[in-house]
């Protein structure tokens, strides 16, 4: 049944400021409408679509015979090559169908067994019309490994582990999170020691901490094989393969069967935006041509990142990428997935040198990408047909409307977009204005100017922060010292106590009027110390600043555990009132002369004190509902490094008076850089 046109009336219910962007909408509807009938039509439909990987790759037999297949049609003539055939160049010739797809069966051997051994390499080894042998990496390979003693360059393995070998999943997926609170992690650096962080130990040590800290959902980044460490795992090589830096496929499965365990939901860190250059272990000129999985030319490259950009107008990588989705849901079990990149993929400048002032102009005219911008609605919708719990991502900066509105209301439909103009702003804070100078207004504003019916993430910093070259909000707060003040025997200095406090208040800030959503890179719930600096050529190959500093936030002496216990107080209160479920805040004050800032959100009453210096005693706030409360968390007490001038519990009555636009006040003792967070006593 063919796709239903989109009714222009849904556009302008949702933003009426559309109206005059209303054609270049249902425009992009109707190519995704083609697109999915198209796929219906010739390929039976999202299902079988997406289970490319289920017939391209190697793909082993119930009987121990080995199916190949390769989208290669530039080339003309094709061997499956390895150790199990000693490389020969000629033993295993490979046909090619009228789709360009070639194919070769490798029978089982007298005994039964699969004929290529486990873990054993291969190659395609290729002839293209001008003669030239090439040699590559299967496109589908799902284990690749690298010897860096030997060479850079990766070798593909043939995963076919004995079934006692294979890692049988125990654990249902857990329900959706309405309360997404998301801990950005990644498996290398998650090791307080100066080496790659492996599967199994962050099973065994790092998944307890998050689930310790009140989060809900992983996001790992850097798991999509990268032939360059330092590059953070955003320049991929192979995309159906786990790195195998941290361990194997088996291990990486147990690690998310374990969090399922726990209650906790994965989501991968996707790179579906564009792909490393690498020719001898990517997809760069896999088939001796410019323009196979990639446009050709200066299209299909990207000038700040020096990589591939893909073809997103051709089935056949549509065929590739969206069965990359479904096999990271299927085979490994994630729940979902953070995009990367989507700016670069929506526009045709890629966003380099792009302001967005937030005029709809950018967004749906010329500069549209619509290929990619209807990829983008095919990935999502089809994830959600195809698992209606899965949750989508997207990293955009730009702010376009609908990026989070389901297709068929001609949306682009993910679940929810980071709020990029976050960290931003703090960052920008703390760099250029002293705290006296702080516009509560423009603070409100940013936390709070997003768009109407579309979910987003709010946080204060992520790994982009986290770099060398920048600096984490901590650093920011304490800088050198960190390094000499950060232990209950030294005296709390100003700098100090200034840094717990305010790091406290802007996550706090941020979590609860920032969005439906709340993310925190590895390491900055306790204020990491320094950057994170990859091994790499400039600083000597040293591990020295590629992991986390556990055992600083472990020693009971050291202040960083205060910092810790304040994030897991704050996400555990979340679980319990359920803020970012809730509607936007209401801000009933913003006072710019007190530094004060009262909202109130799901019920919760939030106060907070930015002044440097002044306290007040017996402060009015509005409260909407009336009766008596209690502060259930403030960010001053003595467990969070705080002072105990603000105490948990108490009793607050409400006076029947209208305030501040509320029915109701209630008054409070304020210290300077404190928030109290005030709710119902029960």
């Amino acid at each position: 049944m063919p796709t239903k046109p989109l009714d222009p009336k849904l556009i302008t219910e949702i933003d009426g400021y559309l109206e005059p962007d209303v054609p270049n909408i249902i425009r992009r509807h109707d190519l995704f409408r083609q697109w999915k009938d198209n796929i219906d039509e010739h390929e039976g439909g999202y299902d079988s679509f997406t289970k490319g990987y289920l017939k391209f790759g190697l793909i082993v037999g119930s009987n121990g015979e080995v199916v190949y297949r390769e989208w290669a049609p530039n080339v003309r003539e094709a061997n499956l090559i390895g150790d199990f055939n000693e490389w020969n160049r000629s033993s295993h010739p490979m046909k090619k169908n009228d789709f360009g797809v070639w194919e070769i069966t490798i029978p089982p051997t007298s005994t039964g067994e699969c004929a290529i051994p486990h873990d054993s390499k291969i190659k395609i080894s290729m002839v293209t019309p001008s003669g030239q042998r090439i040699e590559r990496i299967p496109t589908w390979i799902r284990r690749v490994t690298q010897d860096l003693s030997v060479s850079p360059v990766y070798d593909a393995r043939f995963w076919n582990p004995p079934e006692s070998q294979k890692y049988k999943f125990k654990n249902a997926r857990p329900p959706q999170p309405r309360d997404a609170k998301i801990y950005e992690a990644h498996v290398g650096i998650s090791t307080s020691e100066g080496r790659v962080g492996t599967y199994k130990e962050f099973t065994q040590n790092i998944l307890p901490r998050i689930k310790r800290l009140g989060y809900n959902i992983i996001q790992l980044m850097a798991i999509m094989e990268h032939a360059y460490y330092a590059s953070f795992g955003y320049q991929v090589t192979s995309f159906f393969a786990a790195s195998s830096r941290y361990g194997s496929p088996e291990d990486l499965k147990e690690l998310i069967d374990t969090a399922h365990g726990m209650g906790l939901t994965v989501l991968l860190d996707i790179v579906h935006s564009h792909a490393c250059k690498n020719v001898l272990d990517g997809l760069n000129e896999f088939d001796g041509t410019d323009h196979l999985y990639f446009h050709e030319g200066g299209k299909g490259r990207h000038e700040l990142w020096d990589s591939r950009l893909f073809n997103y107008g051709s089935h056949e990588v549509l065929r590739f990428l969206m069965s990359n989705l479904r096999f990271w849901m299927e085979e490994y079990q994630f729940d979902g997935f953070r995009f990367d990149g989507v700016t670069s993929m929506m526009y045709k400048h890629h966003g380099i040198g792009a302001g967005f002032s937030g005029g709809y102009h950018e967004y749906f005219g010329d500069s549209a990408d619509l290929e990619a911008i209807v990829y983008l609605m095919l990935a999502n919708d089809a994830m959600h047909t195809l698992h209606p719990s899965v949750i989508t991502i997207a990293e955009d900066v730009s702010g376009m409307p609908l990026l989070c509105i389901p297709t068929d209301r001609g949306g682009v439909g993910f679940d929810y977009r980071l709020s990029m103009a976050i960290p931003d702003m703090w960052i920008k804070l703390l760099k250029h204005k002293s705290d006296d100078e702080w516009d509560l207004a423009n603070i409100v504003h940013t936390l709070t100017n997003r768009r109407h019916g579309e979910k987003s993430i709010a946080y204060c910093e992520s790994h982009d922060q986290a770099l060398v070259g920048d600096k984490t909000i901590a650093f920011w707060l304490m800088d050198k010292e960190m390094y000499t003040h950060m232990s209950d025997l030294t005296e709390m200095t100003p700098i100090i106590a200034r840094g717990l406090a305010l790091h406290k208040m802007i996550r706090l800030l941020t979590h609860s009027l920032g969005g439906e959503g709340y993310l925190n890179f590895e390491g900055n719930e306790f204020g990491h110390p320094e950057w994170l600096d990859f091994p790499r050529e400039g600083n000597n190959n040293s591990f020295h600043y590629a992991r986390r500093q556990w055992n600083v936030v472990d020693e009971p002496l050291l202040r960083y555990k205060y910092l810790n216990e304040f994030d897991a107080a704050m996400n555990n209160l979340e679980g319990q009132k359920g803020w970012l479920a809730a509607p936007q805040a209401y801000v009933s004050l913003k006072h710019d002369v007190d530094k004060v800032l009262v909202y109130e959100r799901a019920g919760v009453l939030f106060i907070f004190n930015f002044h440097p210096s002044q306290s007040f005693t017996d402060y009015r706030v509005g409260i909407e509902t009336a009766g008596e409360y209690t502060v259930v968390l403030t960010t001053d007490e003595p467990r969070f490094g705080g002072f105990n001038n603000a105490r948990p519990g108490g009793q607050y009555f409400t006076t029947p008076m209208e305030w501040n636009g509320r029915k109701n006040f209630l008054q409070v003792y304020l210290p300077s850089r404190t928030a109290l967070v005030l709710a119902l006593a029960n």
